[in-house]
């Protein structure tokens, strides 16, 4: 290969959408497309070819459906083909963030409601759906975030992140891993699709929750909680990763050798790709001169393959002027090559093939859904809706709509695709059960012209169902950065990335709305759609957080308020009193922490809490070597599941520790009455901990083992104790 032909390798210059333009009889290639592809004399990757949202401009109108996207992607492989002297094929990388970002695409919930079923299981299931829908559409990579951990609730990207704890977000990690790749020792499935794990590394610790802000992190915080999610989704096998846009002590992630070369391949031996975020590579130009430079030193650095930016394009001129060598260049490429053999693209440029069942795609998403549906607070047994009640009043601004059950990252839906919460309760409630509908105020502002009609149904009703929350839709009027982030939150957008918000309080309007309700005496039941958690009063007698539960959720809330469902969903992460107690963490360091004259400085509600509809009874645990046993009992009248969450509490360590640090999860189902006994086995993964070297092993010293429902509850839990020195040698990881 010339010089010229490798660097065409490393380079994702172009969106994807403006590769294409449709036509009366189908799509016809752009200039734009023939540029790109004669200045490298073929073409790396191609960013997006089937991205759909307000940004690319792509809607039903002119962009590719399920039907036509394989023919548009086989029509674009063709002319790389074509413009390339050795024949080598272009991957297609897609946003995959919560199902493929495309028309007609299965939308799923979104990560932050994903983290809330504490099943990985069920998820590896839905990603698993959600890779073969991209395969079978032409795609080939799939960009999905899972490795931010959300310690800021204020940043608008929460939504995107597992939750604030490493243990779960690695399970959840491998999760996706297992079930978009498979376990491919060479070749991947014509079903299954590489993954670029985003963000590497820290992104979730931007300060004061601010998008692309510095992170403040030393190497512990870095190590202990921020890297066990990409160690855990490397030694699943992920193909690749991305450098987040932060840095990690004074060099931005994809500039950062330590980071992408010592850490991530000498020492966890990591061999896939590394793709730089957008246009994250010309950022580097303000600390070297030039975008010249930029592209070379996140090359030496350890980027494989750029996004977008102007560096990786002078990569040729870099090598010239001996900024970077030919060899850094082979490397890379060798990378990007290995990667498109895998996928057999040499063999088989051409994809696509049958498209998975759709009614498959929505009963995952449906699943997810029911499973994130998190109950928080039921004073008085107020859920679920008890035989006796014949009149239910659905109100706030989040109750007849799907809109804003998406998330961000999410293709224009085709009109009556999903359910609300109106459209779920009218549809499954009893025969004879009038359920009447006001929409009482607006998601954002002031505006509370609707609360007398809202105030009128909850008084004439014996329940008042209250769904407020938040908003990360967007439309063709927001303004977007060359990276499509939202440059301002506009018209409903309160989340997503972009809208960071400086508190955590809904619209005005709607606690004006739900003050007016509940003085009305009915009793109320709050559900909460949002992107990450808000802060609400404790008048209502019942409150549920959705998350964004998708397109179906609104089913699944409505099966959970009547019954039909078990609400199962458990917190992945603490929900605050207000953000002027930021930060919040279950697992924050083992110090005496002071309070706070003027507020109470502890969560409102706990990491890992959740009730149900039933109630459960956990005994003493004991250990069997290194196994915990618990028995747990249903102690009441409903079938319910609770998850068992075994806490580590360190006592004596040779560095200083957390207060908890959750190391293993086990879901239980029980019928009423019925006890069953647990089995959770701690291995050197739950056991280890970060030394003072940073390295990563089952350290000499003594824990308390913690069994309990919550990280609050596990707080008073009878302990056990055990005394790491006796865990195997050979069960230490390296």
């Amino acid at each position: 290969m010339t010089l010229r032909e490798k660097v065409g390798q490393l380079n994702q210059r172009m969106y994807g959408w403006d590769a294409y333009r449709r036509t009366p009889d189908g799509y016809e290639l752009t200039d734009a497309l023939r540029a790109e592809t004669d200045r490298f004399a073929g073409l790396g990757a191609l960013y997006g070819l089937l991205r759909a949202d307000a940004w690319s401009g792509v809607d039903h109108d002119n962009g590719p459906g399920a039907e036509d996207s394989s023919a548009l992607a086989d029509l674009v492989q063709r002319h790389v083909l074509d413009s390339s002297r050795l024949g080598i094929p272009a991957l297609f990388v897609e946003e995959v963030p919560h199902g493929h970002m495309a028309l007609d695409g299965t939308v799923l919930p979104v990560n932050l409601a994903v983290g809330a079923t504490w099943d990985p299981d069920l998820y590896a299931r839905a990603a698993a759906h959600a890779a073969a829908e991209l395969r079978a559409r032409g795609g080939h990579v799939a960009l999905v975030s899972a490795l931010d951990i959300a310690r800021d609730p204020r940043w608008g990207r929460t939504e995107e992140c597992f939750g604030e704890d490493p243990h779960l977000a690695a399970r959840l990690t491998e999760a996706l891993v297992h079930g978009m790749q498979g376990t491919p020792a060479g070749m991947f499935a014509a079903d299954k699709a590489p993954v670029v794990l985003k963000h590497f590394a820290g992104q979730g610790a931007t300060v004061g929750g601010r998008n692309s802000a510095e992170s403040e992190l030393g190497p512990r915080e870095l190590h202990e909680i921020h890297l066990p999610a990409a160690r855990a989704g490397i030694r699943a096998g992920a193909a690749a990763v991305m450098a987040a846009y932060n840095e990690v002590d004074g060099l931005p992630c994809c500039g950062n050798r330590a980071l992408l070369t010592q850490l991530l391949r000498e020492e966890w031996e990591f061999d896939g790709l590394v793709m730089a975020d957008g246009l994250a590579v010309d950022r580097l130009a303000r600390i070297t001169g030039d975008p010249v430079s930029a592209g070379a030193l996140a090359l030496d650095a350890g980027v494989d393959l750029s996004l977008w930016d102007e560096g990786f394009t002078h990569l040729e001129e870099a090598v010239e002027r001996g900024l970077v060598k030919e060899s850094a260049v082979d490397t890379a490429v060798a990378r990007v090559l290995r990667l498109k053999f895998r996928l057999g693209l040499f063999e088989r440029p051409y994809g696509g093939g049958p498209l998975p069942d759709p009614a498959r795609g929505r009963a995952l998403s449906t699943d997810l859904a029911r499973a994130c549906v998190t109950l928080l607070r039921n004073d008085d047994g107020i859920l679920p809706v008890a035989p006796g009640v014949t009149r239910i009043a659905v109100l706030g601004p989040q109750a007849a709509t799907t809109a804003h059950q998406l998330g961000d990252y999410t293709a224009p839906q085709r009109p009556g695709t999903g359910s609300s919460v109106l459209d779920g309760l009218r549809r499954l409630a009893p025969p004879g059960v009038d359920v009447r509908y006001a929409r009482g105020c607006a998601l954002t502002g002031d505006d509370r012209g609707g609360i007398p009609e809202a105030v009128a149904a909850a008084a004439a009703s014996d329940l008042a169902v209250l769904v407020l929350g938040g908003s990360s839709a967007r439309t063709p009027d927001t303004g977007f950065a060359a990276n499509g982030a939202a440059l301002a939150a506009v018209d409903q957008m309160t989340c997503g990335e972009g809208a960071d918000l400086a508190g955590l309080r809904l619209g005005q309007a709607q606690y004006a709305l739900l003050d007016a309700v509940v003085a009305t005496g009915t009793p109320t039941a709050v559900v909460l759609v949002q992107g990450r958690p808000h802060v609400l009063p404790d008048t209502p007698g019942a409150l549920l957080t959705a998350w964004y539960p998708g397109p179906w959720g609104g089913e699944a809330v409505a099966e959970i308020l009547l019954g039909l469902t078990e609400p199962t969903g458990r917190l992945p992460l603490s929900v605050p009193r207000s953000a002027a107690g930021l930060p919040v963490h279950y697992n924050h360091k083992d110090i005496e922490y002071g309070g706070y004259v003027d507020a109470d400085a502890g969560a409102h509600y706990a990491f890992g809490h959740g009730l149900a509809y039933t109630t459960f009874g956990y005994g003493p645990p004991r250990l069997a070597g290194t196994t915990v046993v618990v028995d747990v009992t249903n102690t009441g009248a409903r079938h319910g599941r609770s998850v068992v969450q075994v806490y580590l509490r360190r006592l004596r360590t040779p560095v200083w520790p957390r207060v908890l640090e959750l190391r293993a999860f086990q879901a239980v189902a029980l019928a009423p009455g019925e006890t069953r006994t647990v089995r959770i086995r701690l291995g050197a993964d739950q056991l280890a901990q970060v030394g003072a070297d940073m390295g990563t092993g089952v350290l000499p010293g003594t824990v308390e083992v913690r069994v309990a429902g919550s990280s609050r509850e596990a707080l008073d839990a009878t302990p056990v104790v055990l005394d790491q020195s006796l865990t195997a040698p050979e069960d230490t990881p390296r």
